[in-house]
This record gives C-alpha cells, structure tokens and sequence, in this order.
C-alpha cells in the first residue's frame, strides 16, 4: 500500500514539476529519495525513470524532419479517403501559386518545401498537414471566381502551416495519451511489458491525431490566426485580401450547416467575416490586377 501511494504521489508531482526540470531529470530524484526511505525497490525506480524517459520525449520540440514525415503520414491518410485530381494543368497552376505564397510567409520553408494538390470531390474542403502539404477540393476551387481568391484558399492553408497548428495539436495528443497511460500503470509496477505498451501507445498517437485534423478541424482561434496570416501574405506579393472575404461569402451560399467539409471542421463563414474585417480595413490597397491574371485562372483551372 505504501509503494502505490508513492507511485500515485510519483506521477502526479511528475506532471506538475515537468514546467521547470525535465521528466528524467524529476524522476531520478524522486526515485532516488524513494529508494532511500525504502518506499520503493532499486529495480521499481529503474522502471520508474524509463517510463519518464519515454513520456518526456511528448515534451520534445519537434523537428522539421519529424514534421515532414508526420505531414507526409496525414497526407496519406487524406488520400485515402479521397482522390487526386488528375489534370496536370490544373495541379501544376496551385503549386506555381502556393510556392510563390508560401514564398511570402512567415515561414517560406519546410524540411522538404511546400507540396500542394488538387482533391477530386465536390466537397468544400481543404487541408492543411504538417510540413507544408496542403490539399484543396473541387469543390472550394468552384467557390473561387478569380485568382484573388485561389490566393486566399492557399494563403489561409499556409497561416495554418506557418503557425504550426498541426504541429500544436499533434504534441498535445502525444502528451495525453502518454500521461493517460501513465495514471493508469501509476499504482502498478512498471515492467517491462508496461514500458512496451506505454511506447505503442505514444506511438500510435501519431496516428491517432490524424483523425483529430481530419475529422474535427482546427479551433476557431486558430482559423482566425491562419485568416489574419492570409491577408499579410495576400498583401505582400500584391493580391488582394478581400479575396479572401469574397471567396468565404461564396462558400457561405454553397455550403449547407452540418454538411461535410468546411461545414463541419470550420466556424460559420460569417464569423470568419466578422473576423477579418478589421483586417481587410487596414490592409494596403492592391495593385491593379493584370488582365493576364484572369486569362491564366480561367484556362488553368477550367473544368474543375
């Protein structure tokens, strides 16, 4: 009954202290102490300091590399539910677009570059991975009556990358799910089948904030910083940022509440344009938009 009432005291105090001191570093003088007061055994305090060991690493920055590969895992997952768009015309115009946005970013470089693509479906939709893969539906392409506004689609996707918010949400998730199988092996021994599963677990939940990005979309807070980043990046290469609020008022006619896509993962366009409009009223006036623009978008992307 003592070593559980340590262990649970253990992990508790182990999550509070993790602010200040790292979780191995906490670890091994709790253990220590309580190896001296006899609370608990040399080899339960070596099992003890493993598991901080691999809880720690939730609190790890992480990487452009691992972010690459953590995108390029979301990427994947999103294709599998729906298909490329094959037309190399249509593919080949929103990547010339997204480079030279993200170009303008607060964040013009990834591990492995910006990659954009075209979804096959009429859903109103687009997502924003780690990394800098960004994958945009037909269907909100339609949403889009010029160039200006293809701009604010990619631009908002790339505030999304520039702020990290994949990369925020998928920290979170490894966090709990580690410390979710810690509270529950806290009162127990931690063998080394424990320690395995603790490592499988904060594995797959890699795996498992896939569908968290998917299925329920970021916060309003940060739909809002990735507008707010969209209309500097408009600014800085000469669209203009009303783009943005236009292409939002057509989604807003198009989209049915609770329908799929942006319905479901995205606060009420009307919000976003609320928003935003302080925004749009102190943004610098765009530069007159050359007839060749609109020629370029409408022979790109005819017939999406």
């Amino acid at each position: 009954m003592k070593t559980a009432r340590w262990l649970s005291l253990w992990a508790y105090l182990l999550i509070a202290a993790t602010g200040c001191q790292t979780l191995g570093a906490v670890s091994k003088e709790m253990t220590d102490y309580a190896v001296s007061q006899g609370a608990i055994t040399q080899e339960q305090a070596q099992s003890i300091n493993r598991a901080a060991t691999a809880t720690g690493k939730a609190f790890e920055q992480i990487t452009p590399e691992q972010e690459y590969y953590i995108g390029r895992a979301v990427a994947a997952t999103i294709l599998a539910q729906y298909k490329p768009y094959v037309n190399e015309k249509a593919n080949r115009y929103l990547n010339v677009l997204g480079q030279t946005l993200a170009a303008a970013s607060d964040k013009p470089e990834t591990f492995a570059g910006y990659h954009f693509l075209i979804l096959d479906t009429e859903e109103i939709n687009a997502f924003a991975a780690p990394g800098g893969f960004i994958l945009v539906s037909r269907g909100l392409l339609r949403c889009c009556k010029n160039e200006d506004a293809v701009a604010a689609v990619l631009a908002h996707e790339i505030g999304h990358v520039q702020h990290g918010h994949g990369v925020q949400a998928i920290k979170k998730s490894r966090l709990t799910a580690a410390l979710t199988i810690l509270a529950a092996e806290g009162a127990r021994n931690l063998g080394s089948r424990e320690l395995a599963e603790l490592t499988d677990n904060f594995e797959g939940a890699v795996s498992d904030v896939t569908a968290t990005i998917v299925n329920a979309g970021y916060s309003r807070k940060s739909e809002s910083e990735a507008d707010a980043a969209a209309v500097r990046i408009l600014s800085r290469v000469g669209y203009d940022p009303a783009g943005l609020k236009e292409m939002l008022q057509e989604m807003d006619k198009r989209m049915q509440p609770g329908g799929p896509g942006f319905a479901r993962t995205h606060p009420d366009p009307k919000d976003r344009i609320a928003d935003i409009e302080p925004l749009l009223a102190g943004a610098s006036a765009p530069t007159p938009q050359p007839a060749a623009r609109l020629s370029r978008f409408r022979a790109s992307l005819e017939g999406v």
